[in-house]
């Protein structure tokens, strides 16, 4: 039986398990989907060593960046954010050296793939009105890179908002790539008057944290403003109910997961 999984930690979030369990059970497929809860991406070697049977790893946070030096190939999307998100595990076998025993051994390929940026922008796109030209992206990990980059195909320039303002941050093309970042107590009012597009990048919320959301004048909202959060677990977070609470327009998670999801499949079967 061939086996998937998802590398993270921790993993009591998820819901890519019974995804993917359910689509097995209802496409006929015979494999089986693991998760990997490990606190080092350090592990990812020893997991595809004692599942010889993997054939591929969604990946999520902390380890989307930190899995990169172990893999051997990334997809142009995945080096251009970045990021990694999907590996595609190749098994074939290789001969011993020249005079030893002509003993086939296993032997693994990864490449990395991000559809992060996929999920996002087939998800968002039907939302945004013309008027949506500028976003806030809070948090700056693994999967606000892929966030970034959809941001700038879809004709929407960027900055990123951050607890603390760092020197400088890994390097995008487009607009907010070389700027600074703003700052919790940079974003006014008058600044979401301006920004009228937000993208929660954090785990501000996600289960068991259900009652915490980025720190923002929410009040400040109005109906022009679109509100999307990653977080999938609780479907509606608080930064989404404070969203709908002043007439924003609000975006959970849940079904760019499932449309990485879907890209993950195909990822995993050949698509490069």
């Amino acid at each position: 039986m061939k086996e998937y999984g998802l590398l993270g930690y921790p993993l009591g979030h998820s819901f890519s398990r019974a995804f993917f369990l359910e689509k097995f059970a209802r496409e006929g497929i015979d494999a089986d989907y693991l998760n990997f809860e490990v606190p080092s991406a350090e592990m990812l070697l020893h997991i595809i060593q004692e599942h010889p049977n993997l054939q591929g790893l969604n990946v999520t946070i902390p380890h989307k960046k930190a899995v990169i030096p172990f893999l051997d190939e990334l997809s142009d999307e995945a080096r251009a954010i970045g990021a990694v998100n999907v590996i595609r595990i190749t098994r074939e076998p290789v001969e011993s050296g020249p005079g030893s025993p002509s003993v086939e051994q296993p032997r693994h390929y990864l490449k990395g793939f991000n559809s992060d940026i996929i999920g996002f922008m087939e998800s968002i796109r039907p939302l945004l009105q013309p008027y949506h030209r500028r976003a806030l992206v809070l948090g700056t990990g693994g999967a606000s890179k892929a966030i970034c980059r959809g941001l700038e195909r879809l004709g929407i320039e960027w900055r990123y908002v951050t607890r603390k303002r760092p020197e400088k941050l890994p390097s995008l093309t487009g607009e907010g790539a070389g700027e600074r970042p703003f700052t919790y107590s940079d974003v006014t009012p008058a600044l979401l008057a301006e920004y009228n597009v937000i993208v929660n990048c954090t785990p501000l919320g996600m289960h068991p944290n259900i009652d915490t959301a980025p720190p923002l004048p929410y009040a400040a909202l109005s109906p022009r403003h679109l509100l999307y959060d990653l977080v999938y677990n609780p479907e509606v977070t608080e930064f989404m109910r404070q969203g709908r609470r002043f007439g924003a327009t609000v975006k959970g998670g849940l079904e760019m997961l499932h449309r990485q999801a879907v890209a993950s499949w195909e990822f995993w079967n050949g698509k490069d």
